[in-house]
Order: C-alpha cells, then sequence, then structure tokens
C-alpha cells in the first residue's frame, strides 16, 4: 500500500503551528457587540468589522423578521432564474440612490464580486494594474483573468504612472488598461488616494476599479464611501465594489456605477450567475442599514470619536500604529510569535483583538490588527488602552 496523498495536509498544518502562522478559531457566543462572550469569557470587542454596530439594530433585526413572514427562509433560486424577489430589485434601487450611482448590483458576498467581474472586464490582450498590497480577493480575482498583470508600489502615483507610461508603449496595444486598488486598505488603515489614481486613469484612458468594502460606513457624506469622500464625479470611477458585511452588519457584496456596467456584470459574472441569491432576512436587513446610515448619522461621528481617542492613546503611549487613517487600527508588534502572544495576554485580560502574521502581512510586519466599534463606551475603552498599556510593558514594546 502507497503513501497517503492527504499526508500533506498534516504535514503543513503542522509546519504551520510550529512557526505560529495558524489561525485559532475562536467561537462567539451571542451577537457581535462593543461588549460579547467570546469562548465563555466576556471581553471588548477589538477585531470585528461590525463597525457601527448595526448588526444589532433594531431597525435592522425588525426588517429581517417581516421579511422572513412575507417573503420565507429562502430565496429559492439563483437570481438569473427564479432568485430574484421584489426584495433584491428594492435593495439594489436603494443602494444605487444612496451611492449616488446610476445603478448597482447585489453579489453573494464580496470576494465573488471580485472574482466574478474581474476576469470578466479584462482578458487576453488587456492589462490589470494593481496596487501592491490589493486584498486578496483582488488577487485572485485578477489570477482568473487572462490579461497581463502588473503591480505599482503601494499608494505610489509616480510609480503607478511609470507603469501606465509603460503601458502606452506595450507591442501590441493593449485593448484594455484596468487600475485597481482598494479605498481602504484592510491591513494598514490607510486610504488610497483615489482622486489621483482617477486623474491618472482619465488621463491614460483607463478603466478604474475601487475596492471600498471598509471604506463604506466610515468615509464619505453620511458613510457613502471614498467616491463621496474625494467628491469624485461619477463617471471617473467607472467600477465601485463593496461588501454589506462590515458597516452595513450583515453579508453580502454590491458593485456600483454605470446602468451598462450592471447590465455587463449580471449577464457574466459567473459568481453572480450561479450562485443562490441572499435569503429574504438578508436582503431586507441590508436595505434597512441604509435607511439607519441616512437617518442615524450619529453612529458615524462617533465611530470617529472612538477611533481618535484610541489612536491618539496608543501613539502617546509608544506604540507604532503604522499608516493608519482610519478606525483600522494596527498594532505593530514585528514577529508573528509575538503578536500572538499579546493576542493571548489581551484576551485573558477581557480584550478580543487578533494577530495578523504571515502570509497575511509580510514577514516581520506582524501586528495587532484592531478596529474601532461606534458604540464602545467611554469605560470600555479606557480599560482596553489600559490593557493594551500593561500587556505592552510586559513583554517590552513600550
Amino acid at each position: 500500500m502507497g503513501r497517503d496523498p492527504t499526508s500533506f495536509l498534516k504535514e503543513e498544518y503542522k509546519e504551520l503551528v510550529d512557526n505560529d502562522l495558524d489561525w485559532r478559531i475562536r467561537v462567539l457566543q451571542g451577537a457581535s457587540s462593543a461588549r460579547c462572550m467570546v469562548d465563555g469569557r466576556s471581553v471588548i470587542m477589538l477585531c470585528s468589522n461590525n463597525y457601527l454596530s448595526l448588526s444589532n439594530h433594531p431597525k435592522m433585526k425588525a426588517a429581517a423578521v417581516r421579511a422572513v413572514g412575507t417573503h420565507g427562509a429562502g430565496s429559492g433560486s439563483v437570481r438569473p432564474i427564479a432568485g430574484t424577489m421584489d426584495l433584491h430589485v428594492e435593495l439594489e434601487r436603494r443602494l444605487a440612490r444612496f451611492k449616488h450611482a446610476e445603478a448597482s448590483l447585489v453579489y453573494q458576498t464580496g470576494f465573488a464580486a471580485n472574482a466574478g467581474l474581474i476576469p470578466q472586464l479584462v482578458g487576453k490582450g488587456d492589462l490589470i494594474i494593481s496596487d501592491e498590497l490589493n486584498h486578496g480577493s483582488i488577487i485572485d480575482g485578477v489570477r482568473l483573468s487572462y490579461a497581463d498583470r502588473a503591480v505599482y508600489k503601494h499608494c505610489d502615483m509616480a510609480d503607478l504612472e511609470r507603469v501606465l507610461l509603460e503601458a502606452e508603449r506595450h507591442t501590441p496595444v493593449y485593448r484594455r488598461l484596468l487600475v485597481i486598488t482598494d479605498g481602504v486598505f484592510s491591513m494598514d488603515g490607510d486610504i488610497a488616494p483615489l482622486d489621483q489614481i482617477a486623474s491618472l486613469t482619465e488621463r491614460h484612458g483607463a478603466m478604474l476599479y475601487v475596492d471600498d468594502a471598509h471604506g463604506e460606513g466610515v468615509l464619505g457624506d453620511g458613510g457613502r464611501g471614498i467616491v463621496s469622500h474625494f467628491h469624485l464625479d461619477r463617471s471617473k470611477v467607472h467600477v465601485e465594489m463593496g461588501t454589506f458585511s462590515k458597516d452595513f452588519g450583515v453579508v453580502g457584496g454590491h458593485v456600483s456605477g454605470s446602468q451598462d456596467l450592471v447590465n455587463f456584470a449580471y449577464n457574466r459574472s459567473r459568481t453572480w450567475l450561479l450562485s443562490g441569491s441572499h435569503p429574504p432576512a438578508v436582503v431586507a436587513a441590508c436595505t434597512a442599514a441604509i435607511d439607519v446610515l441616512e437617518s442615524e448619522p450619529q453612529h458615524v461621528r462617533n465611530l470617529w470619536e472612538r477611533t481618535k481617542e484610541f489612536r491618539g492613546a496608543m501613539a502617546r503611549s509608544g506604540f507604532d500604529t503604522g499608516r493608519s487613517e482610519t478606525p483600522i487600527i494596527p498594532i505593530m508588534m514585528g514577529e508573528s510569535a509575538t503578536a500572538k502572544r499579546f493576542s493571548q495576554r489581551l484576551f485573558e485580560e477581557g480584550v478580543f483583538a487578533l494577530p495578523i502574521v504571515f502570509p497575511m502581512v509580510s514577514k516581520g510586519k506582524a501586528r495587532i490588527r484592531t478596529i474601532m466599534n461606534a458604540t464602545l463606551t467611554k469605560e470600555d475603552l479606557e480599560l482596553a488602552i489600559a490593557k493594551f498599556e500593561m500587556i505592552g510593558k510586559e513583554l517590552d514594546l513600550i
């Protein structure tokens, strides 16, 4: 009998564990909130994408319950066959209005939007130009395309222009150029200079695609995102992609832009065409989240107040918060083992903040990635800050 062909699974997992590069899953017992139960312990939540805590908003929960009563538990099909309900159509109408876009299309997840649309926008004879720190879903979407690929240095406009100029001299001439960037970079919390990128793409005749998953609900007028933040003409950003799983507090992806974009996307994106559509409760809750953002601006204001307080306290304590400009605030640790030890000590002290290690970030750039929440109380934030300072001194980091 020969060697077990699956033995590599155990071996490679053990290697991850031995090098402190494995994920150790903790279990949330109850709702995602600023104070919650994780693995039987009451903790202050500092690693959820539920920035505005909308997943617990009474309007959203009530909308979800009503939708189950009127439309059932599931949609019954994929969107192009029998899975498009009036609830889906209304959500897309409301989202487009919120984004000040001509049209929007809802995908099953943000990952599905990137993986499904990017390889359809460009193919053989085209070029994709991507920021070096773009999200993994963008990277996988690019890999699924037959287009040539180029990478520019992170948020470096001179380097982006260099790549665009080289692309114009390419033989044979590229049919299409597509520049892709995150809006807010999820590991560092910095913001792409989208106004400058839009100027360059317009000058060189390239399409512009921005993944604003972490910008919605954070940046722009009423949380409308990075296009609003930079007051850009909608025609200069050809694809604005986003997600309902973060500030909107539910789940799902979406793209906004021209009606032509949406018509193209739902006819060509296999992730959209071949995946079951969102159940009624999810769709109704997403629509209710838009209602909340439009009528209750205090949530976004509270989020930025917590962000300013926490980042300031970390800086005064001597921690390195990297390039952060947003509620994503990395506390740089360096080595993976240090980040994991720091996270474990935080958990023991009642603070839930996860380590981010290689390969999600470069070797030597491990960090505790904290994400602020609009409903953190002053007392909880002060306690969390005190625990960071205590453990930082304990581990000789500050």
